[in-house]
């Protein structure tokens, strides 16, 4: 069995004594750094679960500006198409009126060339004509009926046409 002597009391009364300064002077404060430890963990948490939460506001704010910036660049690229694609046009109808203006010009070139070939012919066939009638009626017609003679001559041409050309 169990003696229990002054020995037993005073290492029973040691163990209470150590334990209660242990507690006092080491349990507690043990107490107190682990509490300060799991505010401090639950603090970093909070504040992590809180820049998780701006982070991801942040995100949706970018990914918002980036669609704008997408529809704005997209916008921005139809416009210049559309644009250049009426500049096109505009270049093509301006096109299109200078040729129409050189071929008008070229065709009132073509018909003034014409007409002063018409009218250089009609001087060389009166002068023909006149050299001609002139030799042969030389010594039968004066000067009056010669020049009745071409006027009948340059009637009987036609209006229409000297040789070949149209008039």
């Amino acid at each position: 069995m169990i003696d229990i002597n002054a020995t037993l009391i005073a290492q029973i009364l040691n163990f209470l004594i150590l334990a209660g300064i242990l507690r006092a002077f080491a349990y507690k404060p043990v107490v107190r750094m682990l509490k300060a430890r799991q505010d401090r963990i639950q603090e970093s948490l909070d504040k992590a679960d809180a820049d998780v939460a701006e982070a991801d506001k942040i995100l949706a704010e970018y990914k918002a500006k980036l669609a704008a910036a997408n529809a704005k660049a997209e916008n921005i690229v139809l416009m210049a198409e559309k644009r250049a694609g009426e500049e096109r046009e505009a270049k093509r109808a301006e096109v299109k009126r200078e040729i129409e203006q050189m071929r008008k010009a070229a065709k009132a070139e073509i018909e003034r060339e014409r007409e002063h070939a018409v009218q250089q012919l009609r001087a060389e066939m009166i002068t023909l004509s006149m050299a001609a009638a002139g030799k042969i009626v030389a010594k039968n017609m004066d000067k009056s009926e010669n020049e009745a003679l071409i006027a009948d001559f340059v009637k009987e041409l036609d209006k229409d046409k000297i040789g070949d050309l149209p008039c």
